[in-house]
């Protein structure tokens, strides 16, 4: 993918993330890109296409990650997975605490993006479950899930922008306290 195109779709994504999925238009994103109409079809020759393009995009982006952790995740334990999925592990690039909200929203309307988001979930749960076996759990499937879905939560209350932001770090603390108090210190 050209470094334009690359460019266009990160501009797509602030878009969704900062004003919704609503005002991702051809024209808005022609717009903030700073280009013409005319040059954002000749990447993107329809709506349908820059929205492929922008999935398939994050995929690319959340695989890569999850390549890494991969790699290290029979030597990851469960407070470094948590720390990896507490924070935005694409580096800021997609401004999970307002991204995610939308693609939630966008998941009910375009199965590409519901099939994304499974697909991202999916990952995360198994690199989890599987460090939660290595601790002993009992239920490690049930937990990775009630552990995401903590997770997860924190984008509703303590998000950038959110009436609660300001207790962040006593909250993400207050998880990592839970998974330590749960697994008896073996994180």
């Amino acid at each position: 993918m050209s470094e334009r195109k690359i460019q266009i779709l990160q501009t797509a994504i602030k878009i969704i993330a900062d004003s919704g999925y609503g005002s991702l238009t051809m024209r808005a994103l022609a717009r903030d890109s700073g280009i013409k109409l005319g040059a954002l079809q000749y990447h993107f020759r329809t709506r349908e296409v820059m929205l492929r393009a922008l999935v398939a995009y994050i995929a690319a982006e959340y695989k890569q990650n999850f390549a890494l952790v991969s790699l290290d995740s029979g030597s990851l334990d469960i407070d470094e997975l948590l720390t990896f999925l507490l924070t935005d592990p694409i580096g800021g690039l997609f401004q999970e605490d307002r991204l995610w909200p939308q693609l939630w929203g966008m998941m009910l309307v375009e199965p590409l993006v519901a099939d994304l988001v499974d697909d991202i979930y999916r990952e995360y749960i198994q690199i989890f479950e599987q460090s939660l076996e290595r601790s002993g759990s009992k239920a490690p499937r049930a937990e990775a899930l009630l552990i995401m879905s903590m997770v997860e939560g924190t984008t509703l209350f303590i998000g950038k922008g959110r009436p609660w932001s300001d207790d962040n770090d006593a909250v993400l603390d207050s998880i990592r306290e839970f998974v330590k108090g749960k697994y008896n210190n073996k994180t």
